[in-house]
This record gives structure tokens, sequence and C-alpha cells, in this order.
């Protein structure tokens, strides 16, 4: 490491405590990478070595670092607004999202409740299923049905509807229990089974959970398309069809975990719109601001919206609040994020990337430890196993996705493994070229943590 990087690496440990991070492998040497500027697809560090960012910066980095247009967004509105309290007080930004918000996301979506990130955003999504009920005289329904493998958030509320068991083991006394059914995961299909037969003979779990805790259940929450922390792993449409066509049957919420796969990540602007189904709620953050700025929003019906609609006395109202609430700098952010979208017609310049990302990958498949190459639109997972017949995992403590990921970040390349999974994440501004060299590096670094 440079002295530059060095310096900085040495002050971030002596006070600083990194999100999902064991702070003892950077103690123990795992470089840091001290980030000094961002353009386009691209980080570089202060010593002048450039990063190829494979994935988004976590996800939420859409159009690029220091996309002028959003810069510019931004900078206007700092002259005239840089914050006010939401509760009371209403600002063009907030008003205009939430209008554009509603008129592009599945019919029915008709409310916007704002809040800081995603995970605050299930927060709000599962406590306005449990006050509706209750507002509307069923406060038994205090339950949730989930999916196994599934992830939410690190808060509370959000650990407890989750799955992914390395997140909330230890914090299983302080969580919900939710109820949870096996997940219609492609991966796990038989052998000559298709995606879409998988999920259709999956859905069986569903319904019979359904027919037995309804009377108990609030709503159903999915990541929609794909479970994103539990591995990049993905089903088929049908299995949300089936969902809503169910969650009405039963009289239950259905809640759309969009934080990673809105915005266009899976080749519409929402996940949900592949099935043709609008949920009762839908999450949005992530890539909402173009990675500038904190902010998600909850998409919500109206019948739950006036289901809150009451006489201040008797106690109704939904009383959550976050200090920066609809802050205009991250709305404005998001406003031009949605402009560029619609004006450089994203999503179909998407499916091209899409299918360059295809092409590039589809060598990586022939590795004898490669189980699976998986892709829905703009995200690509590729599956390190032991056994390649039997689709064996390495065992989770041999860490071999950090093995990987060090020799990428050695070559300029930033991926982020979940365990044994590989994933390409990239903005939607990576060019062909980019695409074909990031491949190479993931070959290598397949090849790396493969070794014996």
């Amino acid at each position: 490491m440079s002295e530059r990087n060095a310096e900085l690496s040495h002050r971030d440990l002596s006070v600083l405590w990194h999100p999902t991070t064991q702070m003892q492998d950077h103690h123990d040497g795992l470089p840091l990478l001290p980030v000094a500027e961002g353009r386009g697809a691209w980080l570089r560090d202060r010593d002048g070595k450039w990063y190829l960012d494979a994935i988004s910066s976590w996800w939420v980095n859409l159009l690029g670092h220091c996309n002028p247009r959003i810069n510019e967004a931004i900078k206007a509105q700092l002259e005239r607004l840089e914050h006010v309290i939401l509760a009371g007080c209403s600002h063009e930004p907030a008003v205009e999202l939430a209008e554009r918000l509603t008129a592009r996301s599945p019919q029915g979506l008709e409310r916007v409740f704002y809040t800081d990130n995603g995970a605050s955003s299930i927060e709000v999504a599962l406590k306005m299923s449990h006050h509706y009920w209750r507002n509307t005289g069923h406060p038994e329904k205090t339950r949730y049905i989930n999916l196994a493998n599934s992830y939410h958030g690190d808060t509370l509320g959000a650990l407890s509807v989750g799955d992914a068991g390395v997140f909330k083991a230890a914090y299983e006394p302080l969580l919900m229990e939710p109820i949870t059914v096996p997940s219609p995961d492609c991966f796990h299909r038989e052998a000559g089974v298709d995606c879409a037969e998988h999920a259709a003979q999956m859905f069986v779990h569903m319904e019979a959970a359904l027919q037995e805790h309804a009377h108990e259940t609030a709503a159903v929450i999915v990541e929609p398309l794909v479970q994103g922390a539990g591995g990049m792993r993905m089903y088929h449409p049908v299995y949300l069809e089936r969902l809503r066509e169910a969650c009405d049957r039963h009289g239950v919420h259905l809640i759309a975990d969009e934080i990673a796969t809105g915005l266009g990540r899976t080749g519409t602007l929402f996940a949900c719109e592949q099935a043709g189904i609008a949920p009762d709620f839908m999450c949005v953050s992530k890539g909402i601001t173009g990675g500038y700025l904190p902010l998600a929003a909850v998409l919500l019906t109206e019948t739950v919206y006036r289901a809150f609609l009451d006489d201040f006395t008797n106690l109704t109202g939904f009383l959550h609040s976050h200090s920066y609430t609809g802050n205009p700098l991250a709305c404005a952010a998001a406003l031009a994020t949605l402009d560029i979208l619609d004006s450089d017609d994203i999503l179909n310049r998407n499916q091209e990337t899409a299918q360059r990302m295809a092409e590039a990958a589809a060598p990586l498949g022939e590795h004898p430890n490669v189980g699976e190459i998986r892709q829905t639109g703009m995200i690509l997972a590729i599956e390190m196993v032991q056994d390649k017949a039997q689709r064996t995992p390495f065992p989770w403590h041999e860490r071999r996705g950090l093995i990987a990921y060090r020799h990428a970040l050695e070559r300029g390349a930033l991926l982020r493994p979940i365990g044994n999974v590989l994933y390409w994440m990239p903005p939607y501004v990576i060019e062909p070229d980019e695409i074909d060299w990031l491949a190479t590096v993931t070959a290598e670094a397949i090849d790396q943590a493969t070794q014996d």
C-alpha cells in the first residue's frame, strides 16, 4: 500500500467501525480502499489507482459517480432550501417526487411516505400494515410471513422478517417470530424442471401457510425476483402472480421490498411489473437518488391511507417520523435520477448492457468450480461450488469469496462477494469494454479462490 493510502487507512482504523465488517480482518492486514474520487463507473484511491465499481457502491449508484446532471440538480436546490421539517410543512421537491413515483409505480399505489433508508422503509411498511388491521377492527393480525433466505435490513423489525441467520442470530431474543416458508429460489430446482415450474411448485408452501395463519397475519413480505443479500438467488415472476392472488383471497397485505430491485435494476422500473402485480406496500431506496443521498419511500394504497384518517383524540394516527424525512436535497437528486432514466432511455439501453454482461460471463460457466451463472436484468451472479455436479458449496469458514475479493482489488475491480457468490451489479453507465475486462478479472479471481 502506498504511503498516501496507508496514512488514511491508519487514521481510519484508529477511529472508525465499518458496517457489516469483522474489523479484525482489517487490523490483520485486509486492505481498506481509501477513495479520493469517483467518475462514471470508476473510483480512484489516494495514490491515483482506479478501480471499477462493479457493485455500484452497495447497489446504490445507478448513473455513475459524480454525474454532472445530478450534481447540478443538488447545487440548484442547495441555493433554495437545504432542509425543513416535513411535519406541518411541504416543499416542491417532495411533492413532485411523490407525484412522479406514484405515476410510474404499479397501479393502485397512490400515496408516499418518506424515510431515510431502506431498512427504515421496511419498518414503516410493517408498522403501517399492523396498524391498519388494528384500525379496521382486526388487532389479532400481528404476524408476518417471509421467505427462507430473505433479507430486509438490519433494524430490529426488518431483521425480524428476514431469514439471513448470520445477520440476525445474535439478536433473536429481541425479534418478532415470523412464519417462514421455503423460497422459490431457482437454484434448488430439480433436474429437468424450469424456473417457472419450480416457482409454481414451491408456492404450495406459501398457500399452506396462508391457509393456516391468515387470521393472525398482517402481511407477506418478499424481495421481488431477486433475494439480494441471500446470495443473489433468483426466482420466476409466476410466484408473485400467485402470491398477489392468494393475499387478496386470504385478506393479507403484500409488502414488496424493491430496495435493491427497483429503479431499473431487474430490467423494468420495478421488479413487480414483470409479474403484472401491485403490492399493498412497496419499499424503494438505494438507487432512488442515483447513489447520492440517503432517501427511501414507502408507496402504499389509498385504502391503507384512509384507514388512518380520524379524529385525533381516537389515537389512530400513524405517529412515526425521521428528522430528515423528505429532505429537499435528496428529493432533488431523485428527481434528476428519474429525469435521466427517462431522457436517456436507460431501461432500453440496459437491455443491451445486460446482454453484454451475459455474453462476457458465459465462458465462466465452464469453470469446474462454477455451479451456476444466473441473471435478472443488470444483476448477474456467479456461484462458486466445491462440486459442480452436486452443487456442493465450499465450507463457509474457508472464505473463498474473500480470496476472490482480494485478487480483484489488486487488479483494480471492486467486488464484494456474498459468501461464495461473486456478482456484478454495476452502474448503468458501464461500457462494453469495461464489462469484458471485468469478466477477465472475475475469471482470475475464481481461479485464485478455488485453488486447493
